[in-house]
């Protein structure tokens, strides 16, 4: 098998396992498939393919559910994402690459860590915490493609339920990961690979939407978040030692 082939089989598992835990919990594309998009394709094109593809399926997910969108919650969110969005691209256009690296990998480890522990910041209370989830959201989330934490934390102090807090996040991922792929340049990827990405991404919606009828929500959570911390912990390990 041609390295093309064997790299586009590669990518195409690692988006089909994203793919299923976003569908499954909500969230999660980029905490598990970032890390491994950005260790087979270097920092740049990794996280403009994690928006890419974590955009799509939420795009999916939105599909079913678009009309227990809270725009008027949702509005200062996506609207202080678009302004750290292009800043958070500058940034990672002009860090050499071992600092992305490290910056991904650290990135999703303490967004990891913060989730699990369950931490609640009053500051991102009310609207002023919306501004500011939104904010460091759009940046993470262009830099390093992991916005989702910054979002999660805002819906645990505002005291959202699962049920409310599903099609509001498959929402932000859509609105957020469009402008973070617009504020950047498309990712350069062969036939095979663009091929095994789109079944990817389909079959993953489809193994996603099956288990979450028969999975409990706080396993499925769980983990997905130890796949999460371990691949950032493989990246920023490469990272450190790439220094």
């Amino acid at each position: 098998m041609s390295d093309v082939w064997s790299v586009a089989l590669l990518l195409g598992g690692i988006v089909l396992l994203g793919a299923s835990v976003q569908r499954l919990t909500g969230m999660g594309f980029a905490l598990v498939s970032a890390p491994g998009l950005v260790l087979l394709l270097g920092p740049a094109q990794g996280v403009v393919l994690s928006n890419f593809a974590a955009g799509t399926i939420s795009a999916i997910g939105l599909a079913g559910s678009w009309r227990r969108v809270r725009l008027a919650s949702m509005l200062p969110l996506v609207i202080a994402a678009g302004c750290t969005v292009p800043l958070g691209s500058w940034v990672a256009e002009r860090l050499p690459e071992p600092w992305l690296l490290s910056g991904v990998g650290a990135a999703v480890c303490v967004a990891v860590l913060f989730v699990m522990r369950g931490v609640q910041v009053p500051a991102l209370r009310a609207r002023r915490g919306a501004v500011a989830a939104g904010a460091a959201s759009g940046f993470m989330n262009s830099s390093a493609g992991v916005g989702g934490p910054a979002v999660s934390l805002y819906a645990l102090d505002a005291g959202w339920t699962a049920a409310e807090f599903l099609p509001n996040a498959q929402f932000y991922g859509v609105v957020v990961n469009i402008l973070s792929v617009a504020s950047k340049t498309p990712p350069h990827l062969t036939t095979p690979a663009w091929t095994t990405t789109t079944a990817a991404l389909v079959a993953g919606a489809g193994i996603g939407r099956f288990l979450a009828a028969r999975t409990p929500e706080h396993r499925a959570k769980t983990t997905v978040l130890w796949l999460a911390l371990a691949g950032g912990t493989v990246t920023l390990a490469k990272g450190l030692w790439t220094l």
